[in-house]
């Protein structure tokens, strides 16, 4: 079909997971290197979308922007929209020391959002979202992944997400269900998309 959206980030692993869901769909990526501008939200939804509009002010074209944060049940939904934040400050060792106290698996669940927003316009921002439930691991686990993939082990898995290959781990992630559901829309609204795509990128 030959679809092209532009994808607003410079992290490899979330280019590579993306290209691998759409690709199903018959949809390509450009990545572009624009700065991922982030509010201080308690809403996923809001952060993302913000950001989908900042980039689309920049580039003039629709864009896609992808924002995750991982809810930690028994830390209150810590660290949740400020994952980025505390992944750079206190890391994964900091999780897993936060938790030591709780000693089954059973009570270290959690979960994982992904939220795809996609600026089809400064008015028209398109919202997909991606849930998976699992728990926090006991110890650090696997080379994959970037993040918190380590530490999480998605439900009917034993394998944490930096222990799957890109194809294993978009069955159960989040991101992966984010960007399936965009593939889906797309595919769906094909027609529109060409349309805005017939006005917006003109010279690109």
């Amino acid at each position: 079909m030959g679809l092209e959206i532009l994808f607003a980030t410079t992290n490899e692993h979330k280019i590579r997971e993306a290209e691998a869901i759409l690709k199903n769909f018959g949809i390509m990526i450009k990545p572009i290197a624009t700065e991922k501008i982030e509010i201080q939200h308690s809403s996923l939804e809001e952060i993302a979308k913000f950001a989908a509009i900042q980039a689309y002010v920049k580039v003039g074209k629709p864009v896609a922007v992808e924002d995750s944060g991982l809810f930690i049940e028994k830390l209150n939904g810590f660290p949740g929209p400020y994952s980025n934040y505390v992944y750079k400050t206190i890391g994964l060792r900091g999780i897993l020391k936060l938790l030591e106290d709780y000693k089954d698996l059973g009570s270290r669940k959690a979960v994982f959002v992904a939220v795809v927003a996609y600026a089809l316009s400064e008015a028209n921002v398109m919202i997909f979202k991606g849930v998976t439930e699992g728990y926090i691991s006991f110890n650090i686990r696997g080379s994959g992944g970037f993040g918190y993939d380590p530490i999480f082990i998605p439900y009917n898995s034993t394998k944490t997400f930096a222990e799957m290959s890109i194809e294993e781990k978009n069955l159960y992630s989040h991101r992966g269900k984010a960007f399936r559901a965009l593939g889906e829309w797309l595919i769906k609204n094909i027609n529109l998309f060409k349309e805005i795509k017939e006005k917006a990128y003109k010279g690109f």
